[in-house]
């Protein structure tokens, strides 16, 4: 029963538009039909709404983060499947014929319940590769491969400082499993840079 209710929390959660909801109550527009046809943040802030974007940006973590702390709550053997369900649930909305955005905004606030360490070195990475290249899409994938890699090496750190440490490698699984997914959401943008015709983001 745990897992149904798990499930049906984490997916619901993860899937609710807020980029399309916003775009269409405040400004009559469906934010699929511009820029990118996304429904994240990034493509709400093509719109010239700022504020719009910013609250999308946060709602968005928001509703990776709270499921899963939730879960933590009450049934922490089932973080992993609540933060990959969540995340599934922003990437394919039932209510959007399983079209979603491309999950970044959402893994961070899985991550920010999951690690606030990992979820810190995310956005560092993030800022500072987004500030020498621009691509918003590029900072993604490198975050998030980044927080792979740390956490990886970490647990190997911890490892050989204390025998009797226990390996985190689900969590390891789940961060991996993430860089994937992210990888899959964002190969348009791959062929894009590319083909040097990816756009920059103004920062």
């Amino acid at each position: 029963m745990e897992y149904i209710l798990i499930f049906l929390l984490s997916y619901i959660s993860g899937s609710i538009p807020f980029g399309l909801i916003l775009t269409k109550f405040f400004q009559g527009k469906d934010i699929r039909k511009l820029g990118s046809g996304n429904i994240g943040a990034t493509n709400v802030l093509r719109t010239g709404n700022k504020s719009l974007a910013i609250i999308t940006l946060i709602l968005d973590i928001l509703k990776g983060y709270f499921p899963v702390i939730i879960t933590s709550n009450y049934f922490p053997e089932l973080i992993q499947l609540s933060g990959l369900i969540a995340f599934l649930g922003h990437l394919f909305p039932v209510w959007l014929n399983f079209k979603g955005g491309k999950g970044v905004a959402t893994y961070l606030g899985i991550l920010i319940a999951l690690s606030v360490q990992l979820s810190v070195l995310f956005v560092f990475t993030w800022i500072i590769v987004s500030l020498i290249f621009k691509y918003s899409s590029l900072s993604s994938m490198f975050s998030s491969f980044t927080v792979v890699i740390i956490s990886v090496v970490r647990n190997g750190v911890n490892k050989a400082i204390n025998p009797n440490f226990e390996m985190t490698n689900d969590i390891n699984i789940l961060l991996f499993i993430f860089f994937i997914l992210i990888i899959f959401t964002h190969r348009e943008n791959i062929s894009n840079l590319k083909n040097k015709k990816e756009k920059k983001i103004k920062i």
